[in-house]
């Protein structure tokens, strides 16, 4: 009989590589945005840090730091049923990582961190699903809980608003380069989470997802230009704040608490 652990990372490593290629069809450059991410981090001198990985789904980009700073600790926050117990499945037994369900809309949601006090905090493509007053009380939350000299940055869409010509241009290349010529059919987001439903392992996550959120997308999301993100990181209490990283409407701003 199969090991049942060896059984749920195989079960784990299936689904990582099924979220990379939805992912990898819907944002451009998605592997050099998150190893830019990690780069901030490894900036900052530090082997050792403890990182908090904002919005974290199945633990994309905790499992890309961990290769790169094997000493790194990582606290991994969603609020996704589905997404979280991937990540659970995918750090079982990993004493670097700490898998946190919360709900960033929540202003309490800090007190379920395990550790207050965060060298760097990485978010990827992900809180365009919160509005314009949770983003900006969410910088404020961070502020508090990052050390002294500590990193935040952030990878989203991030409009061109000042070059709206050479804009329309990018993202037309943007869209041509997520093709994969190897693929007959494309992943759609809503395939994904219906074969999420359909997995025996995640069919009662798919459940509990369906409470928290009324439609697989947000029908209305905030991608504000980089100017927002600076003016509000900046509001917060942050120091150095700017855009370190762009390709055409995808952008990372990072900041220095």
């Amino acid at each position: 009989m199969a090991d049942a652990s060896l059984v749920t990372r195989e079960w784990a490593e299936r689904w990582q590589r099924s979220w990379d290629h939805l992912e990898a069809s819907l944002v451009s450059d998605r592997e050099l945005r998150i190893q830019a991410l990690i780069d901030l981090v490894d900036a900052t001198g530090s082997s050792t840090p403890t990182v908090l990985d904002l919005a974290c789904g199945p633990g994309t980009v905790t499992r890309r730091l961990l290769d790169r700073l094997p000493a790194a600790r990582s606290i991994a926050v969603d609020v996704d049923p589905v997404l979280l117990t991937i990540a659970s499945a995918t750090f079982a037994g990993d004493d670097r990582v700490v898998v946190v369900p919360a709900d960033l809309r929540d202003p309490t949601w800090v007190e379920l961190l395990p550790d207050q006090r965060i060298d760097a905090v990485l978010t990827s493509t992900a809180l365009h699903w919160l509005p314009e007053e949770t983003v900006r009380r969410l910088y404020c939350d961070l502020s508090q809980i990052l050390r002294p000299g500590g990193v935040l940055a952030h990878a989203e869409l991030m409009p061109l608003v000042e070059m709206p010509r050479l804009a329309t241009g990018l993202t037309r290349l943007a869209r041509l380069r997520r093709r994969d010529p190897h693929v007959a059919r494309a992943v759609t987001w809503d395939d994904e989470w219906e074969e999420a439903a359909a997995d025996p392992m995640l069919r009662d996550a798919a459940i509990q997802r369906r409470a928290v959120f009324s439609t697989n997308y947000p029908t209305e999301e905030f991608s504000p230009p980089a100017d927002w993100h600076i003016a509000a990181l900046r509001d917060a209490g942050f120091t150095e704040v700017g855009v370190v990283w762009r390709s055409g409407a995808g952008a990372i701003v990072a900041a220095l608490r």
